[in-house]
């Protein structure tokens, strides 16, 4: 177990309201009067989740549309944002980006707090949305008998991140997933009366599938050649574990068919000896992206 998994499990004991969803999800879902309000937040760290010197106008939009991507994968409508600043040497460049990201998303920002420290940059950010169908999705209905499936292909951030640190002053379409990921919000909203389970892909799909089959206690069968990736096949390994690709995953009964574009990738079984299995064969090693 790691430091990050350790400490959210002692968590659970304080976390008891029923919108917390038990901290198996990555949004709060809160009732309130007729609407269903999704509540998430994010953070990120220099050196861990952007590149020390990087553009802060892509940290600002990476920051928004990794949020937006927890409310994509509850269909829900994006409300608006509340910042967690930290100052920098270029907080211009960061308002701009934050502006351009906004607007490209059609969301308001609503207030926040800015701070100043020493030491690598940390931001964070919660983004409020509202729920576009109940029962809210979540990680933990996937039944057996489902079919998993993904929106699209994953490995092109690694890609991104890779020319980004070839060249930290690069601009170019090979750095842009890395630089400024999409949230599938419109997907997400389409999907929701649909699916039996769904979330994104943040920390890398075989790990991200294991917590959707723990959350569901199923086991998630997934065809390794039926993923659809973005690095050339000798990376196929890498681009499974690697996150930051924020494509939706998601479950649906058998016969049911998605209405935007995706991959069908596996299928989910009873629960057995393993959450997941690749192949046939439960994989090994680091399967994605923790803390600590």
């Amino acid at each position: 177990m790691t430091a990050e998994s350790a400490f959210i499990a002692s968590l659970r004991a304080i976390a008891t309201h029923p919108a917390a969803r038990d901290l198996a999800d990555d949004c709060a879902v809160l009732q309130v009067g007729a609407e269903t309000l999704i509540i998430t937040h994010d953070a990120m760290a220099e050196g861990v989740h952007f590149l020390p010197g990087q553009d802060p106008a892509d940290v600002a939009w990476k920051l928004v549309a990794s949020n937006l991507s927890d409310l994509a994968a509850k269909g829900a409508r994006p409300l608006g944002v509340l910042l967690g600043y930290q100052l920098s040497e270029d907080d211009a460049r960061f308002a701009e980006g934050l502006r351009a990201v906004l607007s490209h998303y059609d969301v308001p920002l609503l207030g926040g707090d800015t701070i100043a420290a020493n030491g690598a940059q940390v931001l964070g950010l919660t983004a409020l949305g509202l729920a576009t169908h109940r029962p809210v999705p979540s990680r933990s209905g996937a039944r057996p008998g489902d079919t998993l499936w993904l929106t699209g292909p994953i490995g092109a951030a690694m890609l991104g991140l890779e020319a980004l640190q070839e060249d930290p002053a690069a601009i170019a379409e090979a750095s842009l997933a890395y630089r400024r990921p999409q949230a599938l919000l419109a997907e997400g909203q389409q999907l929701a009366p649909l699916v039996t389970a769904m979330m994104d892909i943040s920390d890398g799909l075989l790990l991200d599938a294991m917590r959707m089959a723990a959350a569901s206690d199923v086991t998630l069968a997934i065809e390794r050649a039926a993923v659809p990736i973005a690095v050339p096949e000798p990376r196929r390994d890498q681009a499974l574990r690697w996150g930051d690709d924020y494509q939706l995953l998601f479950t649906l009964p058998a016969g049911v068919h998605p209405p935007c574009q995706a991959q069908q990738i596996g299928m989910v079984q009873q629960a057995g000896l393993h959450p997941l299995v690749l192949d046939g064969t439960a994989p090994t090693g680091r399967l994605g992206y923790e803390h600590g």
